[in-house]
Parts: C-alpha cells; structure tokens; sequence
C-alpha cells in the first residue's frame, strides 16, 4: 500500500519526524512517499532511512520540491 506526507513548508528537524511517526503506523512493505522542500532533507531522509533499517527507495526532485519514496521494513 503506498501513502503520501506532504512536509513541504517545514524545516529540519519535522519533515523526519513526521516521517518517523506515519511509518510507525504503517506495514511492513508498504512505502511512503514524503514530499519536502527543506534543504537538509537532503541529509536528514537517507540518515532516517539508514538508522531505521527502512528502504530509500527513490529520491527524485520537481523543481524545488524533493520526493522521497520510503519502503517499511
């Protein structure tokens, strides 16, 4: 099942933990597309991913926007 977190708008440190909190409520397997515009995502979504065993599984950019594709593990 995939589901969506706009965190456009917010800053560092809230786009992971909102992250952080909608994959506490999902399934293992589903993915989670997070949508952000602040620049230390860059950073901080590959180290959440990496430290919480979750898949990075696309990273893509529309504009100034960067999406992010987050598979549970």
């Amino acid at each position: 099942m995939t589901h969506e977190l706009d965190a456009i708008g917010l800053l560092c440190p809230l786009p992971v933990l909102k992250a952080r909190k909608r994959m506490q409520a999902l399934n293992i397997g589903d993915v989670l597309i997070v949508r952000t515009d602040d620049p230390a995502a860059v950073i901080d979504m590959p180290h959440y991913c990496h430290e919480a065993g979750h898949a990075l599984v696309d990273q893509s950019e529309d504009g100034a926007v960067m999406i992010w594709t987050l598979r549970k593990a």
